[in-house]
C-alpha cells in the first residue's frame, strides 16, 4: 500500500469531495481514464494525487486500486471587496487536503482475515480469564473462613492497639495474645515499617504478656 497527499490546494473541499466519492474503490486505471474527461476542476487535481501515489508504490496504475481518497477541509483566505456606500463583502477562498492510498488486491483481502481471526478470538480469552477468576474465588473462599474461624482473642484491649491494626495484625497471622507475644524482632520491624506502629511495639507486648499470664493464672 502507497499513499500521496497534497496540502492546501486551492480548490473548495466540498466540489473536491464530489470527485473523490466517486474514484473511491475503483482500479487506478479507470480511474485516471475517467478524471480526464471530467470538467471539474477538482478532477485533474485528484487524477495527478492518485498517479503520485500509484508512482510511490512502483505500481502500475492497472495493478492497484483505490482504498480511500479523503479531502480534508484546510486553511480558508479571507479577502474583501469595496461595495456601496463605503462597505464591503467578503470574499472566502477555501485549500483543502487531498490524500489516497492505494493498494493491492492481496493486501485488501488479507488484512480483513487478520481482524475477524482476532475477534473471533478476544471473546475465548475473556472467557478462559473469567473461568480462572471463578476459580480462584472459590478456592480463597475456604481460607477466609478458616482464618475467621481461627480468630481468637480480642487484640483491641492491647494498649496501643486498635480495630484497624487488629485487621492488619490478622492479616500477618497474628489472632491470639499469645501470637503477640512470639513474635520476632523481624516481624516487629516489619509490621512497624509497612503500619507506622503509634508509639513502641514493645509496650504492646508487655500489655498483651499481662493477658496470658492472667489466663494461665
Amino acid at each position: 500500500m502507497s499513499r500521496a497527499l497534497l496540502k492546501f490546494v486551492r480548490v473548495s473541499p466540498t466540489k473536491a469531495r464530489l470527485i473523490a466519492r466517486e474514484v473511491q474503490g475503483m482500479n487506478a486505471e479507470l480511474a485516471l481514464a475517467a478524471l480526464e474527461f471530467m470538467p471539474n476542476k477538482a478532477a485533474g487535481i485528484v487524477s495527478k494525487v492518485i498517479a503520485s501515489a500509484v508512482a510511490n508504490g512502483d505500481f502500475e496504475p492497472e495493478e492497484v486500486t483505490i482504498t480511500s481518497c479523503r479531502v480534508d477541509k484546510a486553511a480558508v483566505m479571507k479577502r474583501w471587496r469595496p461595495r456601496a456606500r463605503g462597505t464591503a463583502s467578503r470574499i472566502i477562498k477555501p485549500t483543502a487536503h487531498i490524500l489516497v492510498e492505494v493498494g493491492t488486491a492481496s493486501t485488501e483481502t488479507e488484512t480483513p482475515i487478520k481482524k475477524s481471526t482476532a475477534k473471533k478470538a478476544a471473546p475465548k480469552k475473556a472467557v478462559a480469564k473469567a473461568e480462572t477468576k471463578k476459580t480462584e474465588t472459590k478456592k480463597a473462599a475456604p481460607k477466609a473462613t478458616a482464618k475467621a474461624e481461627t480468630k481468637g482473642d480480642d487484640l483491641t484491649k492491647i494498649a496501643g492497639i486498635g480495630k484497624v491494626y487488629q485487621e492488619k495484625l490478622n492479616n500477618e497471622g497474628i489472632y491470639t495474645y499469645e501470637d503477640v507475644v512470639n513474635m520476632t524482632q523481624a516481624q516487629i520491624d516489619v509490621m512497624e515499617e509497612k503500619y507506622t506502629f503509634k508509639g513502641d511495639f514493645k509496650d504492646a507486648i508487655a500489655d498483651a504478656k499481662n493477658f496470658v499470664n492472667g489466663k494461665d493464672a
